[in-house]
């Protein structure tokens, strides 16, 4: 599904932050990306996003080298993924619904199908009650949830959260592990950055580690404990 084939990533002025990376996801794999600050985590998710492109080596996604795709089919490619960032994002002057409804609407969806759409993403995440409440009115854990439903509203075949815990207690992280968890259930395939050592080894899913730009541990393929 994912695939990292020895890829670098140089800035210009000479900084490394990716040094010949070999990374493997199955389709339906639920895998932790950690490392210290610096370590290349946040590089990883941008250059799955396509917002950076490999100085060298190549990214494949279904076998599919996606770093040389040309840039009318870069929003293609996009709407496979759904992206959650620590701070959420969310535009506090629309409603809930609204809120997550946006990359339908950007999409093109009919009024009728980003409704429903939308409705069983925020059913999904337990907020269906709040569709019409402003993220304001919402707790810090309830307002990361709206933008899980925003995320996989689409219905997106891979799923990349950057920190998504960060700013929780451990009681509200468990719970947004455990909707993660939910959507590998269901075939997608999801890659969380995250610090939270603690938390990620009760889980029984792969930990890829990232050291000064190359994977130390984990980047193969995972057979999960008994």
């Amino acid at each position: 599904m994912i695939h990292f084939d020895n890829v670098s990533k140089r800035y210009p002025g000479g900084y490394e932050a990716l040094s010949g990376v070999n990374l493997h996801l199955d389709a339906g794999e639920l895998a932790f990306l950690t490392g210290h600050s610096g370590a290349g985590k946040s590089t990883l998710l941008k250059l799955l996003m396509l917002l950076e492109h490999p100085t060298s080596g190549a990214l494949l996604i279904n076998g599919k080298n996606v770093s040389r795709l040309s840039n009318y089919r870069i929003p293609s490619y996009r709407r496979q993924l759904g992206v959650v960032f620590q701070d959420h994002q969310l535009l506090m002057d629309r409603t809930v619904f609204d809120n997550v409804a946006l990359p339908l609407q950007v999409a093109g969806f009919s009024r009728k199908e980003t409704g429903r759409r939308v409705r069983a993403a925020l059913d999904s995440v337990g907020l269906l009650s709040k569709e019409k409440q402003s993220p304001l009115a919402l707790s810090g854990g309830e307002q990361q949830r709206v933008g899980i439903a925003r995320a996989v509203v689409h219905k997106p075949r891979i799923l990349l959260a950057d920190e998504p815990t960060g700013n929780l207690d451990p009681e509200l992280s468990a719970e947004i592990m455990n909707l993660f968890q939910r959507f590998q259930d269901v075939g997608v395939t999801v890659l969380i950055a995250t610090h939270d050592i603690d938390l990620i080894h009760r889980l029984n899913h792969r930990i890829v580690r990232l050291d000064q730009g190359s994977v130390a541990e984990g980047g193969g393929a995972y057979a999960p404990a008994l």
